[in-house]
């Protein structure tokens, strides 16, 4: 009988703790929680930002806005931080000729980003990480960090911005069976690693419904246009998804999380970031007096 009665209480104590576990995902939390997450985070937030465009005749439109969900949900059950809702504001005027895609003017999407990370601030975070899953963001999101020097923050945002790992590069391009050059969207690693997420939205029957080669039809050596991308690739996918793999989309997903976790890791101990922006305003602020 007692040891019924020790199982029972290990169990249920063990049953009491799994309820008291505190969610990662910001929409999850209960707001008698939130202090308790701030301290369990550092004060770090992940802001994972996707957006809505055409991935080929295959798969869903929200392929970043997913890649980056998962992404995150997953890196996080190592390393705790809380993680924002699903957020798809960002640049992709290139995909308005396509069902589906979601792109608001410059502005407000420059405006949005600040915004938010200055509400996030606001609930008490003072480190906010940008974990970016679409290839049309960089430039746009790289403009916005340098620009946040451009007035006093009390928070820091770091950019995700993954180091070439030759090891990891020399086992992908083994795997990979398609042309590397020409798998930029909807391809075969785009496709993979959807593959091994989210299985049950992929169409690959539909993967060569439509040409992912490029078109070639604009070619001005030296000179940058806006409409590059649509000449190239009007169809708006560059790649062979059809050749993709669900074990190659665990390979490529293992390593982004692993690699992501230890990022995550480096923000949540980085004590000199804020100290060094804080300087920076400081001494801004002592500029012509």
């Amino acid at each position: 009988m007692k040891t019924y009665i020790t199982l029972f209480f290990a169990l249920l104590f063990s049953a009491n703790t799994f309820a008291q576990e505190i969610p990662a995902r910001w929409d999850e939390l209960v707001a008698s929680d939130f202090p308790k997450a701030l301290e369990k985070s550092s004060k770090t937030c992940i802001l994972p930002i996707g957006i809505l465009e055409k991935h080929g005749p295959h798969s869903p439109i929200g392929t970043d806005l997913i890649h980056v969900r998962e992404w995150a949900a997953h890196a996080v059950k190592s390393e705790y931080a809380v993680v924002f809702p699903d957020y798809f504001y960002g640049q992709i005027n290139e995909a308005r000729h396509q069902p589906g895609t979601f792109a608001l003017p410059s502005k407000v999407i420059w405006d949005l980003l600040e915004a938010t990370c200055d509400e996030i601030a606001r609930n008490g975070f003072d480190k906010i990480i940008i974990l970016n899953g679409h290839g049309g963001n960089p430039e746009f999101l790289e403009f916005f960090m340098q620009s946040l020097l451009n007035k006093r923050h009390n928070y820091a945002v770091y950019l995700y911005h993954p180091e070439n790992d030759s090891a990891y590069t020399a086992q992908y391009n083994k795997m990979h069976k398609s042309d590397l050059k020409t798998d930029q969207h909807a391809g075969e690693r785009e496709t993979a690693t959807l593959l091994y997420y989210r299985p049950d939205l992929m169409r690959m029957d539909r993967a060569n419904d439509q040409s992912g080669a490029n078109q070639g039809r604009s070619k001005l050596p030296d000179l940058y246009t806006p409409i590059w991308w649509y000449a190239a690739y009007p169809n708006h996918y560059a790649g062979d998804g059809a050749k993709a793999t669900s074990e190659f989309g665990k390979f490529i997903v293992d390593h982004e999380i692993a690699s992501f976790v230890k990022a995550l890791k480096t923000v949540k101990a980085d004590t000199t970031t804020l100290k060094l922006q804080n300087e920076f305003y400081d001494r801004v602020d002592k500029v012509g007096k």
